[in-house]
C-alpha cells in the first residue's frame, strides 16, 4: 500500500483546498448525464462527479479521484453505499480529518 500520497476525506466545502490532489468524498447521486453525475455532498452542497458509471439516482457513492475544480472530482474508483448512509457521521469525519486530528488521517 502506497502511503506517500494519502487520499484526503472531503466534502464540498473542503474540496477547494485540494484541487489537483487525490480525494475521497461521498455523494448522493441526484442527476445523471452520461458519465457526468451531479450529487449532494455530505454537507448538503452540490458536487459534479466525472467518469462515474451508471448508478441509480439517490444512491450514495464513495468516490476516490482527482479534484479537478472547486466543485468537481474525476472518479478513479467508486463504491456503491446504497440508499441509506449516515451522511452526518461522514461529514464529521471530514471535519476531523481536516482539523485537529489531521495527523491521524494523513
Amino acid at each position: 500500500m502506497d502511503t506517500s500520497r494519502p487520499t484526503v476525506f472531503v466534502n464540498a466545502e473542503l474540496l477547494p483546498m485540494y484541487v489537483g490532489r487525490k480525494v475521497r468524498a461521498v455523494v448522493q447521486v441526484t442527476q445523471s448525464d452520461g458519465e457526468i453525475k451531479t450529487g449532494k455532498s455530505t454537507d448538503e452542497l452540490q458536487l459534479i462527479i466525472k467518469g462515474l458509471p451508471q448508478v441509480p439516482l439517490m444512491t450514495h457513492v464513495e468516490v476516490i479521484g482527482i479534484a479537478e475544480s472547486e466543485q468537481s472530482i474525476h472518479a478513479e474508483t467508486w463504491t456503491n453505499f446504497g440508499n441509506t448512509f449516515d451522511t452526518q457521521s461522514y461529514n464529521q469525519v471530514c471535519q476531523l480529518a481536516n482539523g485537529e486530528f489531521k495527523g491521524l488521517f494523513l
